[in-house]
């Protein structure tokens, strides 16, 4: 027997309302968008007439449950917005083109959006004691950009070959000028495509004066037109600046110009720059355009995060620090050898004032025993600080020589002492050995500043807290770049320019912080009382965090202080302080409950 089966003849529409369950993602992204100020979501610069844009709110949540469902193509949130009835009801039945979607996370309202977001997710983390004071954790990773991997184009070739046409463009401008065809201009003006247009256009004025001139000429001259020579001449000077210097010319000053300090930028997309990618699996060290990604990490909810183009991680600590909303929340800064340097040690400690558990380069090569016991090592050498000299290995005594300073290509001063070998040492032999093989007396050279700041580094990564802090490094922020490129999937960025992969970078994460707060909620976290009964998990001298919220709905009607129990007694004395007012029903109580 099968069922009834009828087709075209009656149809009797049935119009129900569909509600997801308690603990769905789409709740928690639903509460916290809405959590967000009006005047935050909000855009300033928008027009007050045509016709109504889409609700900034709106469009975020549907974002946030689509890249966690890892679903980021345009036209399949729009499927989703009419298929999913989770996605519908996270957006009240209104649906949108995949032009409306993608417009609005490439915008700069949505990367202002995005970026408050996490400064509001970060307030909420710390109001329900998520976060503590001591110590957040950076790192960084290559993420392939969306752009072709042959594309590419270097500075170091458009600066060679730039070059070579301004020589050319020069000594044709100098010859023209000789030949009294163009009007003098200025060394700098020539070198550029617009000076080139100008000597285009002076030709073409004396093309012209030739050609009236011809016209008057007879047909026939014994030896030919003097005047037509030069003209074929001029024409094919015309011809070559048009079609070749003024073409190349505005390439080479347009490359210039989306460089920005880069050594190389993809054609398909001008701000990926090409980096080492850790995926090369024929190992061959293949450069492909990328971002440097930068988060930073605590208890494995990402807090902020940016996108660089640097290659190295030395030099983006410093801005995303500058940057970082919640730096005052913390006291240790946590980053790996890759970040250790003498320009983010002082900036730290000096304009940040927090203590950095960064390790340096060579710290873990310092530690060893082949290192210490080095005597070719200047840091083995023996020391006299009264008198200011070292004495190395050899006996080679070397004495204080004066100071010297270097600025590096970013503007960072570096303060040396140099010492020198003393050209009188206490045997003839010693005074061979303090000479160079080119018979120059030896140089060595102590940077104070960075010796200082190495003992700093080593004392506190030595204690017991700092190793406490710095191990919980590995299983803090190492895993979210996992979870992100294998559960998610990102592994190469979905759209094209900074400030879209910018966005489409910010929900990813933001995703990926409301699904690891959503499990942690249903797993741990938030138990609901049926029929007078508690369902909990409590060891016996365990210390648990509790919070009591209580709903009317979707409506928060009270939010409780933190406090702490030891005991599954006080805690059940705790629930029945609530339940026993009267006011609330037990399906209207629910318990937060977090592991101190």
């Amino acid at each position: 027997m099968y069922q009834n089966y009828i087709t075209g003849q009656t149809e009797f529409v049935l119009n129900y309302d569909y509600n997801v369950p308690s603990r769905h993602i789409v709740r928690m992204i639903d509460a916290f968008v809405d959590s967000i100020p009006q005047e935050v979501l909000f855009d300033d610069k928008v027009a007050t007439t045509g016709r109504p844009l889409s609700h900034p709110a709106i469009m975020l949540k549907i974002l946030l449950f689509a890249y966690s469902r890892q679903t980021y193509s345009g036209r399949k949130i729009e499927l989703m917005l009419e298929e999913n009835l989770p996605m519908r009801w996270l957006a009240r039945d209104h649906t949108y083109s995949y032009h409306t979607i993608n417009n609005f996370r490439q915008s700069q309202h949505a990367n202002n959006l995005i970026k408050r977001s996490f400064v509001y997710f970060t307030m909420a983390l710390k109001d329900h004691g998520l976060i503590q004071s001591d110590a957040f954790f950076i790192d960084g990773t290559k993420l392939e950009a969306d752009a072709n991997k042959y594309s590419f184009t270097w500075r170091r070739a458009v600066e060679k070959y730039h070059a070579k046409l301004k020589e050319k463009t020069i000594k044709l401008y100098e010859d023209l000028v000789e030949k009294r065809v163009v009007k003098a201009m200025s060394p700098e003006l020539v070198e550029t495509a617009n000076g080139m247009a100008l000597m285009a256009e002076n030709i073409d004025d004396k093309i012209s004066e030739l050609n009236e001139e011809i016209a008057q000429e007879p047909k026939v001259i014994k030896g030919g037109s003097v005047k037509k020579r030069r003209r074929r001449f001029l024409k094919k000077i015309r011809r070559q600046l048009k079609e070749d210097f003024i073409p190349r010319a505005n390439k080479y000053e347009k490359a210039e110009d989306i460089f920005k300090g880069r050594n190389s930028f993809s054609k398909t997309d001008h701000d990926a720059t090409f980096m080492c990618m850790k995926e090369d699996p024929m190992k061959n060290r293949e450069l492909k355009p990328g971002y440097n990604l930068q988060i930073a990490t605590h208890n494995q909810f990402v807090l902020d995060y940016a996108l660089y183009s640097n290659p190295t991680d030395t030099r983006t600590l410093v801005p995303f620090l500058v940057q970082f909303h919640s730096l005052d929340f913390f006291d240790h800064i946590v980053a790996d050898a890759g970040y250790g340097s003498e320009y983010n040690y002082t900036t730290i400690i000096d304009q940040f004032e927090k203590q950095p558990v960064i390790p340096y380069t060579t710290y873990q090569k310092e530690q060893k025993r082949k290192y210490k016991t080095d005597p070719t090592k200047s840091q083995n050498w023996q020391y006299n600080a009264e008198d200011d000299y070292y004495i190395d290995h050899l006996g080679v005594r070397f004495s204080f020589y004066r100071y010297s300073r270097r600025i590096d290509k970013y503007g960072f001063k570096r303060d040396f002492k140099l010492y020198r070998a003393d050209k009188h040492q206490l045997s003839v032999q010693l005074d061979q050995l303090a000479k160079t093989p080119s018979g120059r007396q030896r140089y060595m050279q102590v940077n104070p500043t960075w010796n200082y700041y190495k003992a700093k580094v080593k004392a506190t990564l030595s204690s017991d807290k700092g190793k406490a802090i710095y191990r919980r490094r590995k299983y803090d922020v190492e895993p979210v770049f996992g979870h992100m490129k294998r559960d998610f999937g990102v592994r190469r960025t979905h759209l094209r320019g900074q400030r879209a992969v910018e966005n489409d970078t910010g929900l990813t994460l933001m995703a990926m912080n409301l699904t690891k707060l959503g499990k942690l909620i249903a797993q741990a976290g938030t138990k609901l009382i049926e029929k007078g009964k508690i369902r909990t998990i409590i060891s016996g001298k365990s210390k648990i965090m509790v919070r009591i919220l209580i709903f009317r709905g979707r409506n928060l009607i009270v939010n409780s202080q933190p406090h702490f129990c030891l005991t599954y007694n006080q805690f059940f004395i705790r629930i029945n302080i609530f339940v026993n007012l009267g006011t609330y029903s037990c399906n209207d109580l629910q318990i937060l409950l977090t592991k101190r």
